[in-house]
């Protein structure tokens, strides 16, 4: 079946949070949007025909998990990770970033410290601070254009307080897929210390690159004993806004600490539409998937051979994983402050800045590809006649 990615749909009657100009500023309010991280394209048929047949029943009232629901995603967590996960080990959450604060809440107690590897994804750090939790940096090393973990400055930073550490696997925004070892060794370190790894992999089927996902809790039982691993179909299919979530969690004391949270804040339901759309989508959508996955290599490729040609002052990392580019801007030489403007009011450019995923992040934006080529296109076009105004 062929599907159609290069079709241009009007998101801007939807409400769609990442087109709504009205949060930029007066004169901005044209820039191209390629910020947040959902996608410009159709979700799966087969995802939008099963919603269709279950809102043409009239109720929607309180509804329980079916057995297909459950049956769909651990077929699919066998299939694409290899990795046979057990009914009672999956508990649900309305989204990736709630299960991340439902983990703070469950596995640390105020003033704890939490480690981040930053630049990375900023609700990790709200899920730390807002929870009243000490954040603590344990900065990625980026070396001849490939970022690494650091492992002797996490050791030397983990002292009596320090109980859980957020992975984000596959990266964003830098776009790694870890390799094996480094997943063992950042393990040996958190279980010798007593520390809980939160893996955040809601991009591990977004792989472009030929690096092979490893899921954090397959590495070894010792991994498995301390990891939960936080997993949607929102990115794979485009989904976001139907609120679902999976934490897999094989310890039980973990799970039950977890499953606690949920029920005292309330969020033991889901969305009766998120669980169609799973379903369908795990059971129904990998040749769609398969298909974007072409398509968004053939988009990063367009992206790479641009700038090279175009704009070689500005540098593309490595995309292992993710739909998310990371741009290296720093030959520009603009402050941070003087970036944001350049990409938003010259280039006309709606990106995520580089300072908002945290130290490292200066002098960088990130890019969201996820897009008809035509828009990409466009948007590199800006960007060429902005930096040679500029130059």
């Amino acid at each position: 079946m062929n599907y159609d990615f290069d079709s241009i749909i009007d998101r801007t009657s939807t409400h769609s949070l990442k087109w709504d100009t009205r949060r930029l500023p007066p004169g901005c309010k044209d820039a191209l949007p390629l910020w947040v991280a959902d996608m410009d394209f159709a979700c799966p048929p087969e995802v939008v025909s099963a919603i269709q047949e279950r809102a043409a029943h009239p109720i929607y009232g309180y509804t329980g998990r079916s057995q297909g629901n459950y049956q769909s995603f651990i077929a699919w967590m066998q299939r694409r990770n290899g990795w046979k996960i057990q009914k009672d080990w999956i508990v649900f959450s309305p989204g990736v970033v709630p299960a991340l604060n439902l983990a703070v809440l469950g596995y640390t107690q105020p003033g704890d410290k939490i480690i981040l590897q930053p630049p990375v994804y900023y609700p990790f750090a709200s899920a730390v601070l807002n929870n009243g939790r000490q954040l603590v940096e344990n900065p990625l090393v980026l070396d001849n254009g490939r970022y690494t973990m650091d492992f002797s400055d996490l050791e030397n930073k983990i002292d009596s307080r320090t109980k859980l550490l957020i992975l984000c696997s596959p990266h964003n925004p830098v776009g790694r897929v870890w390799r094996k070892e480094e997943l063992e060794r950042l393990v040996d370190i958190c279980a010798k210390h007593d520390i809980v790894i939160i893996s955040d992999e809601i991009h591990s089927d977004i792989i472009l690159g030929t690096e092979v996902h490893h899921c954090t809790a397959t590495i070894s039982e010792k991994a498995a004993a301390i990891t939960v691993t936080l997993t949607a179909p929102n990115k794979t299919f485009n989904l976001a806004g139907l609120q679902i979530a999976n934490a897999i969690i094989p310890n039980k004391r973990l799970r039950d600490a977890f499953a606690i949270q949920t029920e005292n804040i309330g969020l033991g339901l889901s969305n009766i539409f998120g669980m169609v759309a799973q379903e369908a989508a795990y059971e129904k959508a990998e040749p769609w998937l398969e298909a974007l996955l072409a398509y968004l290599k053939g988009n990063f490729e367009f992206l790479k051979n641009f700038l090279a040609e175009h704009i070689p002052a500005i540098k593309v990392l490595p995309l292992e994983g993710t739909y998310l580019p990371w741009l290296d801007c720093r030959a520009l030489g603009l402050s941070d402050a003087e970036l944001h403007d350049f990409f938003l009011k010259k280039a006309k450019l709606w990106l995520d800045d580089g300072t908002m995923f945290g130290t490292g992040g200066s002098g960088f934006m990130r890019i969201n590809i996820a897009c008809p080529r035509a828009i990409l296109k466009q948007a590199l076009e800006q960007l060429e006649a902005a930096a040679l105004q500029a130059s």
